[in-house]
């Protein structure tokens, strides 16, 4: 592949908008007073000043222990002769929250947790940061924050959870959701289910599959903003906290260098993270996620980029939720380098790239070995694929004339064709899914679940995971304007856009319309004539808004299509 020559921005001056201008003056006196209340000493006002953006909270285990990793992260600043400054913002559990009116939040917090980083790092003026993020939507936000301040940063993942036992298998979040269907369909008792349930998440991480926060992690990794296998270390290591303390000492070291995000992000590393999450098989999130992190960072990113790379990049990891094995069995056998190697020895990831080791991507592989021990599934050789091109599938189609997104493993087959049953909401389809009223050959329809309509997209995990468990996923297609979650697979295609709250042809959809979904040829189609959908279009009404007031409000007004990242800055 060509090489991308990289030229680091020049350095900006030490402290030069935060210690500079509280040294200097007597008029700074009541500043340097403050700060000297929160624990700050002469000198350290003449010492880079380095935030630590800790997304810590207590409703989700992915979060749980990232207040610890945020002081690790300070000890590495402190020790390289900088100054931290700890700060929090929010976060979000989408399990908890999963299928209720309340995840309909979930994907506007990765705007409010962007917003609210760049708000503390530029009131502060703070010389450079480091973001630790454990969940789907801090991640993407951490990068959205790096990528919008233009400061010397390095994230941080917090770190994959340990997988629960049940019955001698690996169990985790997503084994609850399934088993929710498992139990509508009478082949788990109450007991069985509660058993799953209390032994599904055993302690702090993120979620332990290819979800998306370990997709976004590796995806990050990639890009460059973390260092070497941040993304593939447990939550609870020894080896995460030398990650957070050795990223705390990098910031400085960037600043040194004059290293800066525009200088390490490009369209050639946004495609190396296309390429190493297609390899992984991850989450479809991404297809969302990656294109926002670009447009915060002034890079063109588009959704077919994830065809382009689809087209020459195999599906090599047998990861969950399609696949056998938990991120944590990557991780005992080496983790994402190796990975990373294979495919770089392959052509398939530029090596050119910066990162923020100050060295370039082959520079950071070059000791790597592209390989993995003897007798290892999870990682296939590249002449025995799970998948020889790409499962994100981008479709079009007069159902999605902008584009939707499939995940097609090739476990499903790769075509579907049934009767539209058409649900207005999540919820409404899940009575229906949970109440066994799908039967094979549906099409189930979930719609006005889309960014603006819903507002905030969000993922049909319960729906997705109730099929499975009732054991439809071969019988059963479900496609939305909404999204899914990392854990969701089967027959799925999401993001249809235009959304049917603005009038996309989801809108128009009746009860038994015949829909096919082409994996092959990327179609999503609406069987009926062009002059019905014509027809049926011109009578729609767009529905009154579900709220007028608040974040919710605000975020439908503001945000774009799910095809260009469902950002919310775009159109100012």
């Amino acid at each position: 592949m060509p090489a991308k020559k990289q030229t680091p921005a020049a350095a900006p001056s030490p402290s030069r908008q935060f210690s500079s201008i509280l040294v200097d003056g007597p008029e700074r006196a009541a500043s340097r007073a403050m700060l000297h209340a929160v624990g700050f000493k002469t000198d350290d006002f003449r010492k880079n000043q380095i935030g630590i953006a800790s997304t810590w909270s207590q409703v989700t285990p992915c979060n749980m222990h990232i207040d610890k990793l945020a002081i690790e992260s300070a000890k590495g600043v402190d020790a390289a002769g900088g100054k931290s400054v700890i700060f929090n913002t929010i976060t979000i559990s989408d399990g908890i929250s999963m299928g209720t009116e309340g995840m309909k939040y979930s994907l506007v917090s990765r705007e409010v947790i962007a917003d609210s980083i760049e708000t503390v790092v530029g009131c502060e003026g703070l010389d450079g940061f480091v973001a630790i993020g454990g969940c789907d939507k801090n991640m993407p936000a951490c990068v959205m924050a790096m990528g919008r301040l233009n400061r010397p940063s390095v994230f941080v993942y917090g770190g994959t959870i340990l997988p629960g036992c049940h019955k001698g298998k690996d169990v985790d979040v997503v084994s609850v959701f399934e088993a929710v269907g498992q139990h509508a369909g009478g082949q788990i008792d109450d007991k069985e289910l509660a058993e799953i349930e209390q032994c599904a998440i055993p302690g702090p991480g993120s979620c332990g599959g290819m979800y998306t926060a370990n997709t976004m992690a590796s995806a990050i990794e990639a890009l460059g903003l973390s260092l070497p296998n941040s993304s593939s270390q447990s939550a609870i290591g020894d080896e995460k906290l030398q990650d957070c303390f050795d990223a705390g000492a990098a910031v400085l070291h960037l600043i040194k260098r004059g290293i800066r995000p525009s200088d390490i992000l490009s369209r050639e590393s946004f495609l190396n993270a296309i390429t190493l999450i297609t390899a992984l098989g991850g989450s479809t999130n991404a297809v969302l996620h990656l294109p926002a992190m670009a447009h915060a960072a002034g890079i063109k990113l588009s959704i077919d980029d994830f065809t382009k790379i689809g087209a020459r990049t195999p599906v090599l990891a047998d990861l969950k939720p399609s696949g056998k094995y938990v991120m944590w069995e990557l991780v005992k056998i080496g983790g994402t380098l190796p990975l990373m190697k294979i495919l770089l020895n392959e052509g398939l990831l530029y090596g050119d790239c910066l990162t923020v080791t100050g060295k370039t991507l082959a520079e950071n592989l070059a000791k790597v070995k592209a390989t993995y021990p003897k007798g290892q599934q999870i990682i296939r050789p590249l002449s025995d694929p799970i998948k020889k091109t790409g499962h994100l599938a981008i479709m079009y189609g007069n159902l999605a004339p902008d584009g939707a997104v499939g995940k097609i493993s090739g476990k499903e087959g790769t075509s579907f064709s049934g009767k539209a049953r058409v649900f207005d909401s999540e919820e409404l389809a899940m009575a229906a899914i949970t109440g066994r009223k799908i039967k094979a050959g549906d099409v189930i329809v979930i719609r006005l679940e889309g960014p603006k309509g819903g507002p905030g997209m969000r993922e049909m995990l319960g729906p997705t995971s109730a099929v499975m468990g009732l054991g439809l996923g071969k019988d059963v297609a479900l496609i939305t304007d909404g999204r899914f979650s990392g854990g969701s697979h089967g027959f799925v295609v999401g993001h249809i856009t235009p959304e049917a709250f603005v009038g996309g042809p989801l809108a128009i959809v009746k009860n038994g319309d015949p829909i096919s979904i082409d994996a092959l040829t990327r179609k999503l189609t609406l069987g009926i004539p062009d002059s019905e959908i014509a027809a049926r279009l011109a009578k729609w009404k767009q529905p009154k808004p579900r709220y007028t007031k608040g974040v919710l409000a605000k975020y439908a007004k503001l945000v774009n299509t799910a095809s260009e990242g469902a950002v919310t800055d775009a159109g100012l």
